[in-house]
C-alpha cells in the first residue's frame, strides 16, 4: 500500500500528460484533415496578387493578364518531373454566378465552380464516376458540347430526375450532360463553430460543372492562363511541391503588375489553427508536469524514511564487506523500479482518461508513442535523481552506528 501511495504522485502526473498531449494531437489531427479533406494529398496552383496584398487573381472580373502564358504539354511534363509530384493537370476555372449560369428547364444554377478540364483532371484530384461515364478521348478531339456535373450540382439543378443525357444551356451554349462524379473519400469536416462553418465549407455545397478544355473558348470567348493541381506522394510534401511548381511556373511569367503563380497552403492554414491550439494547450501540460514534481518528492521522502527503517540491515550489509557502490545501487535501483511501474500505470491511465474526454467532450484523440516513451523514461529519471539523496545516505552509514541503531 505504501508503494502504491508512492506511485500515486507518479501515475497522476504522468496520466495527465498523456491524457493532454493526446487530446492535443488528435485536435491537430482533425484540424489538418479539416483543411486537407480528402486526403488524397492534392495542392493547387493559380495566380495571386503579390504586391498589394495576397490574394487570388480572378480573371472573371480583371481579365487575362499581361504575361501570363498559356499552358503547354511541355510546361506540364516538367511539373510531373518535380520531385515529389505523382501527378499533374492544368485546368480553367471561374466561380461566379454572372459569367457561368446554368439553366435546365425553369431551375437554373448560379454561383457554382465551372472548370475546363483535361483528362487527367478527375483522376489527379481523386474524383469518381457515381453515374454515366467520364469524358472520353473523342469528346475532347471532337469538341463535343458535353459535361460532367458533381453531386451537389446535379442536385441543385435536377432535384432528383436523373441527368444523364439531359440537356442543360450555359451562354447560350447546350451542352449533354453524361456524367456525375464524387470525391473518392467521402469526408465531412467537424464543424464546432461558427467560425469552423466559414474556415471548411466556404464554397463546399455551390457545386462543380466540369467541361472539356477544349470547349472553354466557346463558352467565355478565350483561352486563359490555367491554373493547376498536382497530387504529391504523402501530406507533408503538399507545401514544398506547391511552392515547387509555382516558382517553375514563375520562370515563364513575364507580368510586371506583381501577378504571378502561387500554391494555396492548406499545411500553413492548418498550422496557424494548430499554434493557436498548441498556445493554451501547453500551458496545461506545464501544469500537469508540477504533480510529476510532486510525485519525486513523494518517492524521495518514502526512500528516506525506508533508509531509517532499514539501517540495521545495512549496517548488517556493510559489516560482511558490502561496498558503498552496492547499497548506492540497491536503493536507486528501488527508486527507479518504483517510479517506472508508476509511469507504466500512468501510461494506462493516461490513455484511459484521454478516451474518456474523447467520448464525453467529443473531441478527437490521438495516442502519443513519444509522449508514452517520454513518460516512462522520465518518470525512471525522476526516481533516479529523487532516490539519489537517500540512496547516497544509506551508503555512507557507519556500519557499527547502522548495527547499534534501534
Amino acid at each position: 500500500m505504501r508503494s502504491f501511495l508512492t506511485m500515486l504522485g507518479i501515475i497522476i502526473g504522468i496520466a495527465s500528460i498523456i491524457s493532454i498531449v493526446s487530446t492535443i494531437k488528435g485536435t491537430n489531427e482533425q484540424i489538418k484533415q479539416n483543411l486537407i479533406g480528402a486526403g488524397n494529398n492534392v495542392t493547387r496552383i493559380q495566380l495571386y496578387h503579390t504586391t498589394d496584398g495576397n490574394y487570388p487573381y480572378t480573371i472573371d472580373y480583371e481579365g487575362i493578364p499581361d504575361g501570363i502564358p498559356l499552358m503547354t504539354e511541355e510546361m506540364l511534363e516538367a511539373i510531373g518531373s518535380l520531385p515529389n509530384v505523382t501527378a499533374a493537370t492544368a485546368y480553367t476555372k471561374r466561380q461566379d454566378g454572372y459569367s457561368s449560369t446554368y439553366f435546365y428547364g425553369n431551375a437554373s444554377l448560379s454561383g457554382c465552380s465551372t472548370y475546363g478540364i483535361d483528362d487527367s483532371y478527375f483522376e489527379t484530384c481523386g474524383y469518381v464516376i457515381k453515374k454515366g461515364r467520364m469524358f472520353v478521348p473523342n469528346d475532347l478531339s471532337g469538341f463535343r458540347p458535353v459535361v460532367i456535373l458533381d453531386d451537389n450540382a446535379a442536385k441543385s439543378l435536377f432535384q432528383g430526375e436523373d441527368p444523364i443525357g439531359k440537356t442543360i444551356e450555359c451562354n447560350s451554349i447546350a451542352l449533354v450532360v453524361v456524367g456525375v462524379v464524387e470525391l473518392d473519400t467521402k469526408f465531412e469536416p467537424v464543424i464546432n463553430s461558427i467560425e469552423d462553418y466559414y474556415t471548411y465549407m466556404n464554397s463546399r455545397n455551390s457545386g462543380a460543372v466540369f467541361l472539356p478544355d477544349v470547349l472553354w473558348p466557346a463558352l467565355f470567348s478565350y483561352d486563359e492562363p490555367k491554373e493547376v493541381a498536382v497530387q504529391v506522394s504523402y501530406t507533408e510534401a503538399m507545401s514544398a511541391a506547391g511552392k515547387a511548381v509555382a516558382d517553375l511556373l514563375n520562370t515563364y511569367n513575364t507580368n510586371t503588375n506583381g501577378i504571378q503563380y502561387k500554391a494555396e497552403d492548406t499545411l500553413e492554414q492548418a498550422k496557424e489553427l494548430q499554434d493557436l491550439s498548441n498556445a493554451t494547450n501547453q500551458q496545461l501540460v506545464w501544469i500537469a508536469s508540477i504533480s510529476l514534481l510532486v510525485g519525486g518528492i513523494g518517492v524521495m521522502n518514502i526512500m528516506l524514511v525506508s533508509v531509517t527503517e532499514r539501517t540495521r540491515e545495512i549496517g548488517l550489509k556493510k559489516a560482511i564487506g558490502a561496498k558503498k557502490s552496492r547499497i548506492l545501487w540497491q536503493f536507486l535501483t528501488e527508486a527507479a523500479v518504483l517510479t517506472s511501474m508508476g509511469g507504466l500505470l500512468g501510461v494506462g491511465t493516461g490513455i484511459g482518461l484521454a478516451e474518456i474526454i474523447s467520448r464525453i467532450a467529443e473531441t478527437p484523440v490521438a495516442i502519443s508513442v513519444p509522449a508514452i516513451i517520454f513518460g516512462v523514461v522520465f518518470s525512471m529519471i525522476i526516481g533516479i535523481i529523487f532516490g539519489l539523496i537517500p540512496s547516497v545516505k544509506a551508503a555512507n552509514l557507519n556500519p557499527i552506528d547502522a548495527l547499534r541503531h534501534e
